[in-house]
């Protein structure tokens, strides 16, 4: 049979409160720094939203895509399973979701790893897009407004 829990342990948090408490020791970016940043050489702009969005609404020209399952595996600088472009622990990397929330929790975890200068997009891709930074359509997402504007 469990314990019951005892009076001094620590309530679980709630996924609101986590975010403000891993948002509190990050440096977030807004959409047209970060263009600027990974522009200049500053920032690797990474990926992380799933394959869907992607093909729905377009990738962010020169970022790096990684699945949020790999994200660690492919950033660890020391890493068998390393990408490419994960060279240095002082790597400056921002991490891209749909909106803004898994990004956050996502750079926490990078953090994690020693990946001392890693954050996220405030407002992720959606915020991007409506900053009218470039974005690159793929076939799937030309298909998709091209059937929409053909059946309205």
């Amino acid at each position: 049979m469990a314990a019951a829990p005892s009076a001094t342990a620590e309530r679980p948090l709630g996924i609101d409160e986590l975010l403000e408490r891993v948002r509190a020791d990050l440096d977030r970016v807004e959409a047209q720094a970060a263009h600027d940043a990974a522009r200049t050489g500053d920032a690797l702009l990474v990926d992380i939203r799933y394959a869907a969005l992607r093909e729905r609404d377009g990738l962010i020209p020169g970022a790096l895509v990684v699945e949020r399952n790999e994200l660690e595996w492919r950033l660890d600088p020391q890493g068998s399973h390393r990408a490419p472009e994960a060279t240095s622990h002082d790597l400056r990397v921002v991490i891209v979701c749909n909106e803004g929330y898994a990004s956050s929790l996502a750079a926490a975890s990078l953090r994690l790893l020693g990946l001392h200068r890693a954050t996220d997009l405030v407002g992720g891709f959606q915020a991007w897009r409506a900053a009218g930074l470039p974005v690159e359509t793929t076939a799937a997402s030309v298909t998709t407004t091209a059937t929409a504007t053909a059946t309205a």
